[in-house]
């Protein structure tokens, strides 16, 4: 992709990063400068979380539904004019939820009577001192914490407190778009670079942007500005740190996992395992 460069003169300093096909020298500002030289985690991290996604349909169906649910209840429920929304519609559609479930959905979220969800964050460790963060979206708090709580005390894990280990993960927005052959990456990747993207690349189920959590609403309108076609979007907690482990420490930590992650109430959970 690009190289960096960074040059200092009489206690001034310009920051470049170098087109490595044409070497031409663009220059970009301190921050997108030191932003750059973190990338290639979102590309390690997503090839490693593709290995064990939602791997049942229902569970995928019903974390969708919570997600029309809460941005329906935020925004209204005319995606044309609630990004939130049209984002989980795409990504409804690229988990082949089928039409009419999507619009049921949505009825019962517009119906007042309908309860909105709560989300709430969970900070613990499993066996082998290996950090857990847990996104759930609940009806019932008193009874996602009892069940967080009993998973972590059966499995030899710890629930922690508020803040204990989200420092240790970065907070990262997501977009996939269709592979277009025509498009040069690199030059894309430098034209964005002030909507906030970080890291763009290129894996069998299309394009992936990578930026901060805070820059979602910014990337999602350059690239409908663009017509560019959505194929799904969402957020992710990248590890800054992983840990090894034996087969034996795995099996007790997936053992803690796979509990979490059968709870209707969980949406995402995400770990320092390597």
């Amino acid at each position: 992709m690009y190289n960096y460069l960074h040059h200092s003169y009489k206690k001034h300093s310009a920051f470049f990063i170098v087109n490595k096909k044409s070497l031409f020298l663009h220059p970009i500002n301190r921050n997108n400068f030191f932003k750059y030289i973190k990338m290639g985690r979102a590309f390690e991290f997503r090839k490693a979380r593709k290995m064990k996604r939602w791997s049942a349909m229902a569970k995928t169906f019903t974390r969708i539904g919570k997600d029309i649910v809460m941005a329906v209840k935020e925004g209204g429920p005319n995606p044309e004019t609630n990004a939130r929304l049209r984002a989980v519609m795409q990504n409804a559609k690229a988990a082949n939820m089928p039409k009419e479930n999507v619009e049921r959905a949505i009825k019962k979220a517009s119906d007042k009577d309908t309860a909105n969800y709560k989300e709430v964050l969970f900070e613990g460790y499993a066996p082998h001192g290996i950090a857990v963060l847990i996104e759930t979206a609940t009806d019932n708090n008193n009874r996602t914490v009892a069940n967080i709580r009993s998973y972590f005390n059966k499995c030899n894990g710890t629930l922690g407190t508020q803040g204990s280990v989200e420092f240790m993960f970065d907070h990262k927005c997501n977009f996939r778009i269709p592979k277009d052959e025509n498009l040069d990456l690199e030059e894309f990747e430098l034209e964005l670079i002030d909507a906030g993207v970080e890291e763009i690349f290129e894996d069998e189920d299309g394009i992936m942007i990578y930026a901060p959590f805070n820059s979602f609403g910014a990337i999602q309108k350059e690239l409908e500005e663009r017509s560019m076609e959505i194929l799904s979007s969402g957020f992710d907690r990248i590890p800054q740190v992983t840990k090894e482990l034996t087969e034996e420490q795995i099996a007790d930590v997936e053992k803690l996992l796979e509990k979490i992650e059968e709870d209707d109430d969980v949406q995402n959970v995400f770990h320092t395992m390597a």
